[in-house]
């Protein structure tokens, strides 16, 4: 099928929307074209929280397909539509069900405490989950004779480990685009701009967090430079949530945090999965469904989503 993109994108979009009851969600990670013509702007939970609290009776989630899922889990009457399906999560890749379910085998009694950046069978297998915003709170209600596994992050769970004084089994995974980031080009940054704050988000290894004012979720870093009008903020997490700073705090200033590859270039720190998602594809998704190049509409096993959605309700009743 030959696909023609229009001119006026941005409200062909609209009128689907319009025609179609739909929603649009952005995470802060996508493009700022994608987060401008969103509904919803946000984190992974709040995005599909509020989808659930709308009358729409379709959810477009541009973000990673995990996120999708979540969605579809707690909005099980709405079709959920994705982009691209390739766009994935390395977290969510590093952790595989089979190898988890294994794992989970030699610690039979331990509460399973799972970040929501993973697949639905991995929630399906948690007794609880958690996003970087309340995973504390959770952890520091579970009783101190419990042992806990913490899955897949393995950074975010030494940041939870020092911050709530409980040694947990960590599962052994990261997230490429918070571990890429380069000490030595952050040294250079604070030695440069020697007002401005460090921000970093809890994703990002322990030698980063030791040079940070503040360490928090997206959202809580987001909130952070919004209460520091005209600050000065060296962030680490992926570079699209600047867009959304911006925007909280017009006299800020930014600067982004790079990586550097093997052959010794600086490169810009961006999650390759959230870029496979674009303006043209949203179009697309929206036009044909599942007759779109590279995305559809989500399906979810209904026996899988229950079993998924059960740590999550734990999860909203413990916050």
């Amino acid at each position: 099928m030959n696909y023609v993109i229009p001119t006026n994108l941005e409200q062909e979009i609209l009128r689907l929307k319009r025609e179609q009851n739909a929603v649009i969600l952005s995470h802060f990670y996508q493009d700022p074209e994608l987060q401008d013509i969103a509904d919803f702007v946000g984190d992974s939970l709040d995005l599909s929280r509020n989808a659930a609290s709308t009358k729409a009776d379709v959810i477009v989630f541009c973000g990673v397909k995990f996120m999708a899922e979540v969605a579809k889990i707690l909005s099980p009457s709405k079709k959920v539509l994705i982009p691209d399906f390739k766009a994935g999560c390395s977290l969510e890749d590093s952790c595989q069900p089979k190898d988890f379910a294994e794992f989970k085998k030699k610690y039979p009694h331990a509460v399973v405490v799972t970040y929501i950046n993973c697949s639905a069978e991995i929630k399906a297998l948690s007794d609880v989950i958690v996003t970087s915003t309340n995973a504390k709170k959770i952890i520091e209600q579970i009783p101190a004779d419990k042992e806990i596994i913490f899955a897949p992050d393995k950074h975010l769970g030494r940041y939870l480990e020092k911050v709530t004084g409980r040694k947990m089994i960590l599962w052994n995974g990261s997230c490429i685009v918070h571990e890429q980031f380069s000490e030595k080009e952050l040294v250079k940054l604070i030695t440069n701009h020697p007002q401005a704050k460090v921000i970093a988000h809890p994703e990002c290894p322990e030698a980063l967090l030791n040079y940070a004012n503040h360490v928090g979720s997206t959202s809580s870093l987001l909130k952070y430079t919004a209460e520091n009008q005209g600050g000065e903020f060296i962030v680490l997490t992926e570079l699209n949530i600047i867009h959304q700073m911006k925007q909280k705090n017009p006299t800020g200033r930014f600067y982004d945090c790079p990586f550097i590859d093997k052959a010794g270039c600086s490169l810009c720190n961006s999650c390759p999965y959230m870029k496979l998602n674009t303006l043209e594809k949203l179009y697309l998704v929206m036009k044909y469904g599942d007759k779109s190049f590279t995305g559809g509409e989500l399906q979810l096993d209904e026996e899988l989503r229950v079993k998924a959605e059960k740590p999550l309700r734990r999860m909203l009743e413990m916050s």
